[in-house]
């Protein structure tokens, strides 16, 4: 059983700990052994020990609860999404979009107020006009989607949306410098229906334009 040899104590300490959790020593949901138990284990003290339990809590793997003791809630450490979407390529974040987007667009046929309609319309305006670069017509369709994005009313869509758009901004961009829209009027009425189906409150028709609208874009891709 690995002991900790190195400085600082705790951060080997919870390298230690993951790696007994990565071995399947402890499986998901099952609980830690008591203080005194793994501190000894580790060749700790008790209050490195805890400091290494608050680490790995704080990157998702373990869990203290009150009276009842630590389990552990994951496997690993997750990634931070940059990370995951730098590694990832555009068809699988597309594919991300189409899950996200699609009941975006359902919330905000329910959600939409009318100051986000205002939004959407203006974003559309914008969209139509742009007769500039490839990177202008990115920005300019980036921030339509956005706007029925907000108008959903989640702000953990909002974020994970966000998240998207460097990743998203290049691959487009990249994409329409090489293969130019076949028909840019067509692509620009399928934004105008989805957000017409939002305007006119009706979800499983938005959801199934923005669906229709980003199945074409990854088939694009691929």
């Amino acid at each position: 059983m690995p002991h900790v040899r190195r400085h600082p104590l705790a951060a080997q300490a919870a390298e230690v700990l993951l790696e007994r959790i990565r071995a399947g020593e402890w499986p998901l949901g099952h609980r830690l052994p008591g203080e005194t138990t793994l501190a000894v284990q580790l060749g700790v003290g008790r209050s490195t020990l805890r400091e290494a339990i608050r680490e790995l809590a704080g990157q998702g793997v373990l869990e203290s609860r009150q009276g009842a003791g630590v389990f552990v809630t994951a496997l690993d450490r997750a990634e931070d999404w940059e990370s995951v979407l730098r590694r990832s390529d555009i068809v699988t974040v597309i594919e991300a979009r189409l899950a996200i987007e699609t009941e975006a667009a359902a919330l905000a046929a329910i959600r939409r107020t009318p100051a986000d309609l205002r939004m959407m319309r203006r974003a559309l305006a914008g969209r139509a006009a742009v007769t500039g670069p490839i990177e202008a017509l990115v920005d300019a369709d980036t921030a339509f989607h956005r706007t029925v994005i907000v108008a959903a009313h989640n702000e953990v869509l909002s974020q994970m949306f966000d998240a998207f758009v460097p990743r998203l901004h290049h691959a487009m961009a990249d994409m329409l410098s090489l293969r130019p829209l076949a028909d840019p009027e067509a692509d620009h009425e399928a934004h105008e229906r989805l957000f017409e189906a939002i305007r006119a409150r009706a979800a499983d028709t938005a959801a199934t334009a923005s669906r229709v609208h980003l199945t074409a874009l990854r088939a694009a891709f691929t």
